[in-house]
């Protein structure tokens, strides 16, 4: 055993003890310690702001792209929203030690099903670092220890943060231990920590390909999977042009580098020349590049010509595919081929053809004449997330307190024997 592998084992031995001591805290301590945080972090603003410019100019000199620039900037504002999805989280119900259910069988004996923390969770991000608050925060609020590999392009942001949060979990006189970075950025260490299967209860890898991958392959823990989000908006033949137009823009453009931004525009055959002329014209202007067929061409002569590939990438960019469909059935048919499962809407008019996709596309988010946009765990009103699960097992869609939960039964009885 070398000196990284001995490192990490004793980083997950300490949030395993942190752990047991978090899920004996009340929730108004818990509270405490979030309110704390929050408060801390706007406290200590111009500190994270430098740090923030440590990586955006590590990341200029090494030639990262603009899209992902914008997702590794803070500025006043986005500090700001940190604290504000923290205090959101500490305003949630309480998760643990809901009574999921409860019944007396007929010897008496009481049976109640209730929900306790997962235990320790890893979580390895890309370079956003609203990640590391987010989940930090969900995991104090549903009594789980969190160990939290982010991305080296963020590494100055995520630790300043990591930080401010340990003082904040020490005021509130809980276990600093509770929120951990595992601070070695090399893969190797990544490599280790899908191992320790004895002492993380659960990891939630959320990047690209390359990385869910890794862990599939190696990881000897449950994994919640936060795939890529090849998410498609379809505009049907029963759309109306106004909404069409201005949320499938909206759906693409609003911000291009989040994983809910929507990489594929599907449209009815019926409304193409109604709608598409003035869509793709607002795309291209807004300098966007979109990629289609032949028939896209003759529609905007900037179209750039489609590949297969393009189908199934997730962009993070100003760049879109469009494909003409005939029905709605091969609109459905292609989502649930290209689709990651993330996120998919449909723009109609029509009720039935809404419940008909709304009920076939076999995604984890769907939605009906809005923006892919809102697949958020804020927008939903779940505080944040700590990423959407497109898997199918125990948690999916925007994976909050709720679902950072599991249940344990209580029988209660007055000396029943079993015959």
């Amino acid at each position: 055993m070398d000196s990284t592998e001995k490192k990490i084992i004793n980083i997950c031995k300490s949030s395993v003890k942190a752990s047991e001591s978090l899920s004996k805290t009340k929730n108004s301590q818990r509270n405490k310690a979030l309110r704390l945080v929050a408060k801390k972090i706007i406290i200590n603003k111009d500190y994270i702001l430098l740090q923030n410019k440590k990586d955006i100019d590590s990341a200029k000199r090494n030639g990262i792209s603009k899209p992902l620039i914008d997702r590794l900037l803070l500025d006043e504002s986005r500090v700001l929203n940190l604290s504000k999805d923290i205090l959101n989280i500490a305003k949630l119900d309480d998760p643990l030690g809901k009574v999921l259910n409860s019944k007396i069988r007929p010897n008496g004996l009481k049976i109640s099903k209730v929900t306790v923390p997962l235990g320790v969770i890893a979580v390895i991000f890309e370079s956003r670092p609203n990640v590391a608050s987010d989940v930090a925060a969900l995991c104090i609020k549903s009594g789980n220890a969190v160990i939290l590999k982010g991305g080296k392009e963020a590494k100055f942001t995520t630790e300043s943060l990591i930080k401010i949060i340990k003082q904040g979990l020490k005021e509130a006189n809980i276990d600093h231990r509770a929120v951990t970075s595992l601070k070695d950025y090399m893969r190797k260490s990544v490599n280790i920590l899908l191992k320790m299967d004895k002492y993380i209860d659960v990891l939630v890898p959320r990047g690209g390909k390359s990385l869910i991958e890794n862990v599939r392959k190696n990881s000897t823990i449950p994994v919640f999977s936060h795939l890529d989000g090849i998410c498609h908006t379809y505009i049907d033949q029963f759309a109306k042009k106004s909404i069409a137009i201005n949320v499938t823009y909206n759906a693409k453009m609003r911000r291009t580098s989040i994983c809910g931004a929507t990489e594929t525009i599907l449209c009815h055959k019926k409304v193409a020349q109604d709608i598409l002329p003035t869509l793709l014209d607002k795309l291209v202007k807004n300098n966007c590049i979109v990629k289609g067929n032949h028939k896209l061409r003759k529609i905007n002569h900037k179209v750039m010509l489609v590949k297969n590939k393009d189908w199934s990438t997730e962009y993070l960019d100003a760049i879109v595919s469009v494909k003409i469909v005939n029905s709605l059935e091969e609109a459905i048919n292609h989502i649930n081929f290209y689709s990651s499962g993330h996120t998919d809407a449909i723009i109609t008019e029509n009720n039935y053809t809404a419940k008909k996709f709304l009920k076939s596309i076999n995604s984890a988010i769907v939605m009906h004449n809005t923006s892919t946009q809102f697949a958020d765990g804020a927008e939903f009103g779940l505080g944040a997330e700590i990423g959407i699960s497109t898997g199918k097992l125990h948690a999916r869609g925007p994976v909050s307190t709720a679902e950072l939960t599991t249940y344990k039964y209580i029988v209660e009885g007055k000396g029943q024997l079993r015959d």
